[in-house]
């Protein structure tokens, strides 16, 4: 093996090992074991068990057929492990172990099935012509299902001028980088030529970001669930132009008022991310983004009562952006400790006192 072929063969298995270094950092030495951390080991495994066996194959054509057939099956798992892992990032939803094992288990069975009815060391036309075409088509499949559901935060990306922040530039290198192993080995011929160089560049990208968010302190969106922050608030003065902006938006245009109101709207309308926005109500301010915005509800309300005798205590509920009756009372005394007519008989007893 000349220079050139000893030096691609060390840069393509490099990626390899380091994927398989990363797999078992998140799955047994992460700080934080959660279960989008399981689910980026199991993806970052399977995709350097199949780089390895490109890199073996292409450098060494007389490996054991077994190890590339290991090596092709491991690619029907890729899709569903990243699938699994854009959907459980950053996100309070609970991935239950039967929705996964639904996904990942049939594919299992059907490549062990395969794998014992049609060897490839006896049967390499049909795996190179049906099999590796189908696992590769059920691989695309997933991608494109990982770029759908995350397609509102892409579209605001480019529909709104702003940073992306940590978790968003995290999650689009993690899935850019699966998309373009994926091109890689279905679309070139020289497949592991280039597969190779490009599960080095993903996986030592991803060893890049990581020792930069660590070096930042912005290993969070690694750790827990966006809503929880591990008390590390927004600085000062950033926290302080968004209360304004917040403030100012909510006054102005009164979007409480609208009973589905979501804290993407409104992130929308502040030209900040969904992560930033929940992150300043929950480690700023200490609130939920359904408690802040019942706050401006009541405080609305409270006005109405004061001034408006004709409308009806419910009505004024749904003007204010309560969706049902019982909601508005149950807010309303939980934040004032009166009940809404109870606080317009006060006022109006005041009144009555005071002329």
């Amino acid at each position: 093996m000349d220079l050139k072929h000893q030096l691609l063969f060390f840069f393509s298995g490099l990626g390899a090992f380091n994927g398989l270094l990363m797999s078992a950092y998140f799955a047994f030495f992460a700080k934080h074991r959660n279960q989008s951390n399981y689910f980026l080991a199991a993806l970052l495994f399977v995709i350097s068990i199949r780089i390895a066996k490109s890199v073996f194959k292409f450098f060494s054509p007389n490996i054991s057929e077994l190890f590339i057939q290991v090596g092709l099956s491991a690619c029907i798992l890729i899709g569903p492990f990243l699938y699994f892992y854009t959907k459980a990032i950053g996100k309070e939803v609970k991935i239950t172990t039967r929705d996964w094992v639904f996904h990942v288990t049939p594919f299992v069975l059907l490549m062990i099935v395969l794998g014992f009815s049609y060897p490839y060391y006896e049967n390499q036309v049909t795996w190179s012509r049906y099999l590796v075409r189908g696992i590769y088509l059920q691989w695309l499949i997933y991608i494109i299902l990982s770029w759908a559901q995350t397609g509102s935060t892409l579209k605001e990306l480019f529909s709104i001028p702003r940073k992306l922040d940590d978790l968003e530039i995290w999650l689009v290198s993690v899935m850019a980088g699966v998309s373009m192993i994926w091109i890689a080995h279905s679309t070139t011929f020289y497949t592991s030529y280039i597969a190779g160089a490009l599960s080095f560049s993903f996986v030592f990208y991803l060893l890049l970001l990581l020792w930069i968010f660590k070096r930042k302190n912005k290993m969070d969106f690694l750790q827990e669930p966006v809503a929880k922050y591990g008390n590390k608030r927004i600085k000062t003065e950033e926290a302080r132009n968004i209360s304004v902006s917040l403030d100012e938006l909510l006054q102005e245009k009164q979007l409480y008022q609208n009973a589905n109101l979501k804290l993407q709207d409104v992130a929308r309308e502040l030209r900040i991310s969904p992560h930033q926005l929940s992150q300043f109500l929950n480690d700023n301010l200490g609130k939920s983004f359904n408690y802040f915005i019942n706050e401006y509800r009541v405080r609305a309300a409270k006005q109405l009562l004061a001034v408006d005798n004709k409308l009806t205590t419910e009505a004024i509920g749904y003007e204010c952006g309560f969706n049902s009756k019982s909601t508005f009372f149950t807010t309303f005394k939980k934040m004032t400790g009166s009940t809404p007519s109870g606080y317009r008989s006060t006022l109006s007893s005041h009144n009555g006192h005071s002329g």
